[in-house]
């Protein structure tokens, strides 16, 4: 089996995509939550793959260590690049290019970065590579996860990043035999 994980809660006041922002307590605490359910429902995995992104390596490294297992970088699981917004302030962001932050067309690229359908076409091949897999954890973005959705649902592709359910530190079990990816867990927490 595959399991592919969420990152948890990072400082989301900066906009996403491959920024660098690290998780926050809660995020810390999410995974951790992640992490028991996890052992208490003895899913275990041989390999750890990990987006290259701060705040899913941090994901990663806390999982290895619970499981004390080696974690290997993949950039081809980071996020939707951003392109020009990647890192900044959302509010700064918000005054420099207001057309970028919500709803944007699947086919519109972030200023010096990918479009949604840029996104989907790279992980199509991503989720050719995972299905390959035996036992490992995958541990990336929403964007990401939700492109694996509307790929193995055969779904049209829409920019609702609601759609899934791919919330902070939550668990998806794909099988790869039958190509069915289902959300196993999300870790209640109040974020205040």
């Amino acid at each position: 089996m595959i399991y592919i994980l969420r990152h948890g809660l990072d400082d989301e006041t900066f906009i996403g995509g491959w920024s660098n922002v690290g998780l926050t307590e809660v995020g810390i605490r999410q995974v951790k939550k992640t992490i028991k359910f996890m052992q208490k429902h003895s899913i275990t995995f041989d390999k750890i793959y990990s987006s290259d992104i701060r705040r899913a390596a941090e994901t990663a490294e806390l999982v290895a260590d619970a499981y004390h297992i080696s974690i290997e970088q993949k950039p081809c699981l980071r996020e939707l690049d951003k392109g020009s917004l990647t890192g900044l302030p959302r509010e700064k962001a918000e005054m420099l290019f207001p057309n970028y932050i919500e709803n944007v067309a699947i086919h519109e690229s972030y200023p010096n970065g990918e479009s949604m359908l840029d996104l989907y076409r790279r992980q199509k091949e991503v989720l050719e590579w995972i299905m390959g897999l035996e036992k490992s954890l995958i541990v990336t973005h929403r964007g990401p996860i939700n492109m694996y959705y509307f790929h193995l649902n055969k779904e049209p592709l829409t920019n609702d990043k609601k759609r899934f359910g791919v919330t902070h530190a939550s668990l998806h079990e794909l099988d790869s035999k039958q190509k069915i990816l289902r959300k196993i867990y999300e870790p209640k927490e109040t974020i205040k």
